[in-house]
């Protein structure tokens, strides 16, 4: 139950602790002396009430003694809270996390984009985080961290990691439809593994090689893949499959009119979404990508949808 795998952990677990505990002794005090009470002043035995005069002392006893209890149970969760909110130290990695419906994509320093977050064990890690659409929660059970995003409010946090491994990390706030969606891994490596990952070009060549599959890389580093299917299936979004080259019925100000899927129509839909939306879906659930994704991105995604089909 107790984890030890973050420099966050202990603390929280100890406040968790702490605070259960207390809570288990009342609970338990009182149903005890609940039952006591109902036994020993049961109406057989005191059949006529009785006025018991009020006892300062007493009072005082149960104002003075529950509000030390609170206060403590706050200090113990302030303590646990405070590490993970605090200024991390000057040499900890930055990654940038961006969070949108209903995707996860982590930015490290030398450019890399990853929808997994990647990390070195026992190094501090820097969270700079943003949300583009609504509220989400970064939730990383093992490690006791859990931040709220709010659109326009930068959060951060900061971690270290104690033992390589796979861990979850999803949202833990409810943020639309495919909220499920929202699942990924921390990858915790050795100092040795994460510095080869860093440094490692392979992905670069491949994309190099290979439009189409470069294209399905972005689709995921993006989170299209939560909205949109490849394989036919109606999710939130129109499907990628055969759609390219094929005549649809979009709403355009309002209006009904029949285009075709064109790479002039992809980048558009891409930039502006809500300008011409297919007819049987909604508006507003997608956000622009402009100033976010490259003209060199967009092609790649169009390549990557002609070959869908």
């Amino acid at each position: 139950m107790f984890s030890n795998l973050s420099n966050i952990a202990e603390g929280v677990d100890n406040a968790f602790l702490i605070i259960l505990s207390i809570i288990f002794f009342f609970l338990i005090g009182l149903t005890v002396l609940l039952v006591v009470f109902i036994f020993r002043y049961r109406e057989s035995k005191n059949p006529k009430a009785t006025q018991i005069e009020g006892n300062n002392t007493l009072e005082l006893l149960w104002t003075i003694i529950p509000l030390i209890l609170v206060l403590g149970m706050f200090y113990f969760g302030w303590t646990s809270w405070k590490p993970l909110n605090s200024d991390p130290p000057k040499d900890a990695m930055v990654i940038k996390v961006t969070a949108r419906m209903w995707n996860w994509s982590f930015e490290y320093e030398n450019g890399k984009h990853t929808d997994t977050l990647y990390i070195p064990a026992g190094k501090p890690v820097a969270l700079d985080m943003k949300a583009l659409d609504v509220i989400h929660s970064l939730y990383i059970p093992a490690f006791r961290i859990k931040q709220d995003i709010i659109p326009g409010t930068p959060r951060k946090a900061w971690f270290i990691a104690n033992s390589p491994g796979s861990y979850d990390l999803f949202c833990a706030e409810y943020c639309g439809l495919q909220h499920s969606y929202m699942l990924t891994s921390v990858e915790v490596k050795t100092s040795k593994e994460f510095d080869a990952w860093y440094i490692d070009t392979t992905q670069t060549v491949v994309v190099a090689a290979s439009p189409q599959l470069a294209g399905k890389q972005i689709v995921q580093k993006y989170g299209c893949n939560a909205c949109h299917s490849t394989d036919g299936t109606k999710i939130v979004g129109p499907s990628y499959k055969g759609i390219f080259g094929e005549e649809i019925t979009v709403i355009t100000g309002g209006k009904e009119r029949i285009i075709t899927v064109d790479e002039e129509y992809i980048r558009h839909s891409i930039l502006e979404p809500d300008a011409d939306v297919v007819k049987g879906y909604n508006k507003g659930l997608m956000i622009t990508y402009r100033d976010q994704i490259t003209e060199e991105e967009i092609n790649l995604i169009i390549e990557y949808i002609k070959s869908l089909k």
